[in-house]
């Protein structure tokens, strides 16, 4: 073993795992456990791979990093083979990759910008994620995130599109623009762009990228260029996944969301009128602080309204040092009963937009032998060369992806 990278959460961490890979490849016998903080199941797992590690390979140096390493560090220094701590700015830095350097975890609230790093190789995967933001200035009740990412700072437009040219040279035929909250990118930069206008300049800057993804993105702060860019250009694939988190306004305040209910409802059904066929995803909080089952309710009418297939379920978990973590809780077992049904009900949800797809044309990128994904971010069935685009004719379809083969 060289070095092995086990990578929890988000796309952002993705992204981040492969510009350690290219910093800590002089290393030798070295994990490094790439945490993710959302929920405290997402640290638990992280830690039972810190010990399975350990266990599997009791010579290795342990390198923890991550949200979660960056909140408390403490927690992790002291886990079996664990010999480093890195904070999320120290981890991206070549010399903290050096042989013997030190634990370092700088403080990320006085963090005031995002370096660009050159990435060419994703492993693993067909498609290829580029930082555009880093970090987050808003303060929802319930998410510790912006402890362990610093404040929302943007990578210049030219520093994305030269990664994104070089992306495609290698090979890529898709990229997803990933950040903490992408939504928020440009106000730090000369000229404040705003993300829309980024990815416009982005398309005209790479005509030969085939396909560009957004990750997700706040409802309230889609911004003109980017609903024209919906409307209008097919290089950006018709899918939107949506932080939402609920569906009820008493709740969405109480998470010191920017949106209301029917907000969310107006930017899905203008997404749709103005794209249609569309996919939409979103992230959805079952079981917050005081949700009763009549605020539950109108969570879960929201999802089967909105008609949303692809949900992104969390039972709602508790933060240290957050403010809904304070508010009146709902029983365990009630939130996982309530995740469950919200996730049902984005079955059922997913059931009918597959099936209404029978039949057509799509374009798939093939992620392996035996499947990919459609520019509705579809899943599917279908015999190709991974890392392959091509077109495919939808033959069936069930609750959990579509069954394609080539047009």
């Amino acid at each position: 073993m060289t070095v092995d990278i086990l990578t929890f959460g988000c796309r952002l961490n993705t992204y981040e795992s492969e510009v350690m890979r290219t910093h800590a490849s002089n290393l030798t016998d070295t994990i490094i456990v790439n945490t993710c903080a959302v929920t405290a199941e997402a640290e638990r797992q992280a830690r039972q791979a810190i010990r399975r590690a350990h266990r599997e390979n009791p010579g290795a140096n342990i390198v923890v990093t991550g949200c979660a390493a960056q909140i408390n560090p403490s927690n992790w220094a002291n886990l079996p083979g664990v010999t480093r701590i890195l904070g999320n700015e120290d981890k991206l830095k070549p010399e903290s990759w050096l042989p013997n350097a030190p634990s370092a975890v700088s403080d990320i609230m006085a963090a005031r910008e995002t370096a660009p790093h050159l990435v060419t190789e994703f492993a693993g995967r067909a498609r290829a994620f580029v930082q555009v933001q880093q970090g987050c200035d808003h303060r929802c009740t319930f998410c510790i995130i912006p402890f362990g990412r610093g404040p929302n700072r943007s990578v210049p437009i030219g520093a994305i599109a030269d990664q994104v040219r070089t992306l495609v040279a290698t090979g890529f035929q898709e990229i997803v623009l990933t950040g903490v909250d992408i939504a928020s990118y440009g106000p730090d930069l000369p000229g404040r762009p705003t993300l829309g206008q980024m990815a416009r300049r982005l398309l005209a800057a790479v005509p030969e990228l085939p396909r560009l993804r957004l990750s997700s993105i706040d409802p309230a702060a889609i911004d003109d260029d980017l609903w024209r860019l919906i409307e209008t250009e097919p290089r950006l694939m018709p899918h939107l996944h949506l932080s939402l988190q609920a569906g009820s306004d008493l709740i969405l305040k109480r998470m010191k969301r920017r949106h209301l209910r029917q907000q969310a409802l107006d930017v899905i059904a203008r997404a749709r009128a103005l794209r249609p066929g569309i996919g939409i995803g979103a992230d959805l909080i079952a079981g917050f602080p005081t949700e009763t089952e009549g605020l539950f309710a109108e969570t879960l009418t929201f999802v089967e309204e909105a008609r949303i297939p692809y949900v992104h379920v969390f039972p709602y978990s508790e933060r240290p040092g957050t403010p809904a973590a304070r508010m009146p809780a709902v029983p365990v077992p009630l939130r996982r009963e309530r995740a469950a049904r919200l996730r049902e009900a984005g079955s059922n949800a997913a059931r009918t937009f597959y099936a209404a797809q029978i039949g057509t044309t799509v374009s798939v990128l093939a992620e392996t032998t035996t499947s990919g994904h459609t520019e509705h971010f579809a899943p599917v069935k279908i015999t190709a060369t991974p890392g392959q685009l091509l077109r495919a004719r939808i033959t069936a379809a069930n609750a959990d992806h579509l069954l394609a083969e080539p047009a």
